[in-house]
Parts: C-alpha cells; structure tokens; sequence
C-alpha cells in the first residue's frame, strides 16, 4: 500500500513537472526600429531570454530597418535560430525589412508583413550608397552574405533564389509580391489578424516541430527602458554625423566669439554623443579628418574675410567626410542615406556662412559700450580746463585734459582719447 501511494504521488509530480514547463501561451511583443546595430541586438537576446524564462508561447518583433551591421545581423540570426520559443518577425504598414533586415526576416519562424511594407535591397554596400569595391574583398563579403542567406531560406522552406537576388540585384518586393514568392509566409495589417493567422501554426524550434500557442490570449508588450533608447538612437549614422558636426562647428564659434561658454557646452556635450554614436559604429579615421578639415575650411573663410569659396569647398568636404565616415568592414549592411547627410552638411554650412556674417558685422560696429564707448561723444565742461579739470560725458562727471587751447566752464568738448582714468578732449567745431 506504502509503494502505490509513492508510485501515485511520483505521477503527480511528474505530471505537474510536465505542466509548469509547458507554455504558458503568453505573447511578447516587442519593436526594432532603427539600425540594425549592437543595441538593437542585445535587446533581441534580451527579449528572447525574457520570453524563454516566462514559458511564453510566441515572440513578436515588429521590425522596421533601413539596414545596419554585419556582425550584429549575424548576432540577431543566431539568437532567433538557438531560440526555444517561436519568433516572429513582421513589418507593420509603411515599414520595410531592408538589407539586414532581410535576413531577419529569413531567419524567423514566421514571417510576415503588412500591406504598405517592403522587403530586400539587401545587396552590399559602403557608406556613400555604392557596391563594394571589386577584389578579394567583394568577393568574401558576397560569397559571406550569399551563403548565409541560403542556409536561411533552406532551413525555413522559404524562396532560396528570391532571397539570393535580394544581395546578387538589390531586388525589393512588396508585401504581396515577397507572399507570392514564397520569401514571406503571412500578409496580414494589423497584430489581432497576426495572432489568429498563426494561431495553431506548427514551426520548427530548436529541431522539434511546435504547435504555437496562444491559449493564454495575454500579449505583453516589452520596450527598450531609456538608456537603451538613447543609444538605439545615437547609434543612427545619420544622427552620429551630424552631432560631430554641430559638435565642431560650436566649438569653432567659441573659439572665434569667446564669451558665455553657451556654445563651447553645446559643442562639447554634442561631441560626446556623437563619440558614442561612433563607438556603436564601425567608422573610418579618414572620415572624422575629413569632417574636421571642412570645418577648419569654413573657419579660415571666415577669419581671412573671404568671398565664400572656401565656406563652398569646406560644405563639399563635409560631404565627402560623410561618405568616408561609415566606410569600414562590418557596414556593408548599412545603408546611409547620402540625401540625408548632403542636406545636414548644406543646413549646417549655411547656418555657418549666417553666423559668419553675423559675427562679421558685430566686430566691425564701433564700441558703445565700456570706456572704449566714450570716444567720439560730445562732452560739457563743467570746471575750466586749464589744461586739466572736470567735465560731464554721458551723465558722469569725468578728469578731463584738453588737446588744445584752453576751454571754459560751459564750453562744448569732444572726447577723442582716454588716458588712464582721464578723457582727452578737444573744442567741438
């Protein structure tokens, strides 16, 4: 009797055991918007890690990305494959899955997109928006990208020769064209018509085959906390560039216009966040030179009083310090928008020639203020000056000596110097 009821309490245990890791059929939802970079993938690892110690039954990313890193693609493809709950990745109307993005999409369990969206261009490139330069290099970067591509589609029973022409042509495709060759699984616009095209769908996690579950139909909603924020967003090519720009040129006016330190702090603080821009950026030395040439160029326009040529050329090598800046191994999947940093480049130099012309004017204008501001006003006296005595400029009673001559109390003076704490004046004509 004692063995039956250890056989019967062994069962229950095993079957609660059974129970508690199971599922739980919850859904986390979470968005990757923005370049696909080192932020961007510790917070997939940690959603993911989240979504696997709750048991929950499925993982939303809502992606939206322009493009990002190589090694980081390569992180987030590897966290969602050694992933024990199912992931799906799905681009929500008018956002797009492009170059690593496109990857992302291959590697999740489910992919989907909304009508509006676009998926591909995930051919390589380098910052200024070209192909990869021919040689040895190009060819390893393609064969790289190429390759794990097709491990992607294989793996999922997606389109191989769509995917390929995604990196061999830079092919983009619409939502219902991406479903019509087979690159995507679902098209659907909004996340309740996600969940219910899903519901009951068998995947492939971690080598088993796995009924989603959504019984519990709770969906919690996972957001990076402020810091990883700031950093998604410092991590942008586009924003990195042009706070080391902003960040140089309020230093230069500093320098150039001493005084309340405003700009100096500004300069300064937006430098910092720009560095760390760079440092969640696989940069180029050559473009940072290049960037702090163009504004040395439009400072010595400044200095010499020149016509704006050289403002004109330092605009141009701002431009090409831009294209340089992000031009490093690890990049080809980042997609800088060239329209974006030629119209930074070209608000940033006019903002300089404004300023410029501003600062101009204010060093030509004669002083009014200090005693600097006393030359050139007129003056009463108000004690003989014979040659030295007093006399009232600008509501102050002052030690006066005359240039010329002798001048009586009630006279009219004119100051033309001051000597110490004495105004030289003359008789007024």
């Amino acid at each position: 009797m004692v063995k039956l009821k250890k056989i019967f309490f062994l069962a229950l245990l095993l079957v609660w055991t059974a129970r508690s890791a199971q599922a739980t059929g919850k859904v986390i939802v979470a968005s990757l918007t923005g370049t696909v970079g080192v932020q961007m993938e510790e917070f997939v690892v940690t959603v993911i890690g989240q979504a696997e110690e709750k048991r929950a039954g499925l993982v939303i990313f809502k992606l939206d990305t322009p493009g990002g890193l190589v090694e980081a693609t390569r992180g987030i493809t590897q966290a969602i494959l050694s992933s024990k709950v199912p992931v799906v990745m799905w681009v929500p109307p008018g956002g797009r899955a492009a170059s690593a993005g496109a990857f992302m999409m291959q590697a999740a369990h489910v992919s989907a997109m909304a009508s509006g969206a676009n998926v591909g261009a995930a051919h390589p490139v380098v910052a200024g928006g070209g192909d990869v330069p021919d040689g040895d290099m190009r060819k390893k970067v393609m064969n790289d990208l190429m390759a794990q591509m097709r491990s992607l589609t294989q793996l999922r029973g997606r389109n191989e020769k769509i995917a390929q022409r995604m990196i061999e042509e830079s092919l983009s495709l619409t939502a219902h064209e991406a479903l019509e060759q087979n690159a995507i699984d679902i098209v659907v616009d909004d996340l309740e018509s996600l969940l219910t095209a899903i519901r009951g769908r068998t995947v492939e996690v971690d080598g088993k085959q796995v009924e989603i579950d959504l019984s519990a139909g709770i969906v919690e909603n996972v957001e990076m906390n402020f810091q990883e924020q700031v950093i998604q967003f410092l991590s942008s090519p586009d924003i990195a560039y042009l706070l080391l720009t902003g960040g140089l040129l309020a230093i230069f006016y500093e320098i150039i216009t001493p005084g309340g330190f405003v700009l100096g702090v500004t300069g300064a603080v937006m430098l910092l966040l720009g560095g760390i821009g760079l440092k969640m950026l696989p940069f180029n030395w050559a473009g940072v030179a290049l960037v702090g040439a163009g504004v040395i160029v439009m400072g010595i326009d400044l200095l010499v009083g020149g016509t704006g040529l050289l403002s004109l050329l330092g605009v141009t090598v701002l431009v090409a310090g831009g294209m340089f800046l992000f031009r490093a191994p690890g990049s080809e999947l980042l997609h800088v928008s060239l329209g974006a940093m030629t119209g930074m480049a070209v608000a940033l130099g006019l903002s300089f020639v404004v300023f410029a012309l501003m600062i101009a004017r204010s060093l030509s204008e004669r002083v009014t203020t200090g005693w600097e501001g006393l030359t050139g006003l007129d003056a009463q006296v108000t004690e003989d000056l014979a040659p030295e005595g007093m006399v009232k400029c600008r509501g102050e009673v002052w030690r006066a000596r005359t240039t010329e001559g002798l001048l009586k109390k009630g006279e009219s003076a004119l100051v033309v110097a001051i000597k110490g704490m004495t105004l030289l004046v003359k008789a007024k004509k």
